[in-house]
């Protein structure tokens, strides 16, 4: 059985998932899951959950799960590319969760696709998030990769 990161995901003191609350249910090389509670903090102007949060979960679990595969392999990874689909409104008080599975994972990249449910199990949004993978020694813009669990972290 592959090794579950999800507890020392959400220790994390900081970050895009703590604010908006999200939780990690599992998270493995294989699949990450997370549930959210919508509140007034995820809401656009008509009062529906704003798309940048659907995003952004896509996003996030496609990118722990791909660095899950990556750490070993002394690689970190940034998000190159995230198309997501809005399917369902999702209004204040909605239980979200939310999977992401790997499609491809490559040497170079990896493709991630996820899907979000609310309580009823009807799909609300889906995603694909395609990822670069960096060598230790690979700079992104500039400065050197660096993240909570990249092995060079503090």
């Amino acid at each position: 059985m592959p090794a579950d990161y999800s507890e020392r995901l959400n220790e994390m003191p900081e970050g895009w998932l703590q604010a908006m609350g999200v939780t990690i249910t599992l998270a493995t090389a294989d699949e990450v899951r997370a549930e959210l509670t919508v509140g007034p903090q995820h809401l656009q102007g008509y009062g529906i959950v704003h798309g940048g949060v659907h995003c952004g979960l896509i996003e996030s679990l496609a990118s722990i799960g791909a660095a899950l595969y990556a750490l070993p392999r002394k690689q970190s990874v940034v998000g190159l590319e995230n198309n997501t689909s809005f399917i369902r409104a999702v209004r204040a008080g909605s239980q979200l969760h939310a999977v992401s599975t790997p499609v491809t994972r490559g040497r170079k990249t990896q493709v991630w696709e996820a899907k979000v449910l609310d309580q009823d199990e009807r799909v609300v949004a889906t995603g694909r998030v395609r990822l670069l993978c960096l060598e230790q020694e690979e700079a992104l813009a500039g400065e050197q990769v660096r993240g909570p669990l990249h092995p060079s972290a503090g």
